[in-house]
């Protein structure tokens, strides 16, 4: 086995124990909290901001738990995986810093709750590239990668921008109102032009349809979240459901462009 094998296998374990140290406090099982909900004074709550998801929406990260749980037990058996190799560190990178996320908020320091974050996306970012063109390598590199980082990078995009606006708020901008209702109809056609630019950077279509699929369940909430929730907005409820409209109907196509796109290679094979 070469040791820059057996290396990046330890360092995603490593990652994977922060990542697992930052949940138990997220969680609330350490720390005296009731969790995310309860810290950075309530910045966090699914009514603080305009963006924020309902509540229901974050039963996705058990899901996106369990997948990564997956894949830091796949890496060390797909020892020969083309992409096993490229998502090693990357993906190392996501789950360290979902640790430090969690424990940053514990701390209350919203601002750097926000680099962080952007660090996230930025790690998932580049495992999308590394495996953009790939040859489709079997059922163990389809779950576990392109599904677990799909998923993973999908509601990271909605939860940046959920992050972000809880920053402002802790620096006294107004979360109600006409300016900020304004600006977060901005903000969602923001996060519809970036999943447009995310389908176009690969053409794996299992990862595009992960990605969708979160991004959607995300927007679908924060559109729950204005029209029932504690914190109103016609405005903002009805602008997250023609997001989340739009962001189906970007995967249907990006899903058709990857399908044609992969019939050649699958002939010649």
């Amino acid at each position: 086995m070469p040791a820059t094998l057996r290396r990046d296998q330890i360092l995603v374990t490593f990652a994977a124990v922060v990542w697992l140290v930052g949940t138990a406090f997220g969680m609330g099982l350490v720390g005296g909290t009731d969790g995310v909900n309860e810290q950075g004074e309530g910045l966090f709550s699914d009514s603080a901001t305009l963006i924020a998801p309902h509540g229901p929406a974050f039963t996705i990260w058990p899901v996106i738990y369990v997948f990564l749980a997956g894949y830091v037990i796949w890496q060390w058996i797909a020892t020969d995986s083309r992409w096993g190799a490229v998502t090693r560190l990357p993906a190392a990178a996501s789950l360290a810093l979902n640790g430090i996320w969690l424990l940053v908020v514990f701390a209350d320091w919203l601002l750097v709750s926000v680099l962080v974050m952007l660090g996230i996306v930025a790690s998932l970012g580049m495992i999308l590239a590394r495996t953009a063109d790939l040859p489709q390598e079997g059922l163990g590199a389809t779950i576990w990668v392109a599904v677990t980082f799909g998923l993973y990078l999908g509601w990271i995009c909605v939860a940046t921008c959920a992050n972000i606006a809880s920053w402002l708020v802790g620096m006294g901008v107004p979360e109600d109102g006409t300016g900020p209702a304004f600006t977060t109809v901005a903000v969602l056609a923001v996060v519809v032009g970036l999943v447009a630019l995310l389908l176009t950077r690969t053409r794996q279509p299992v990862f595009q349809l992960a990605l969708v699929a979160a991004v959607t369940w995300g927007v679908a909430w924060v559109a729950v979240g204005r029209l029932t929730g504690d914190l109103r907005s016609d405005l903002v409820g009805y602008a997250a459901i023609v997001t989340a409209i739009t962001v189906v109907g970007l995967g249907v196509g990006a899903l058709r462009t990857s399908s044609r796109k992969l019939e050649p290679s699958m002939a010649g094979s």
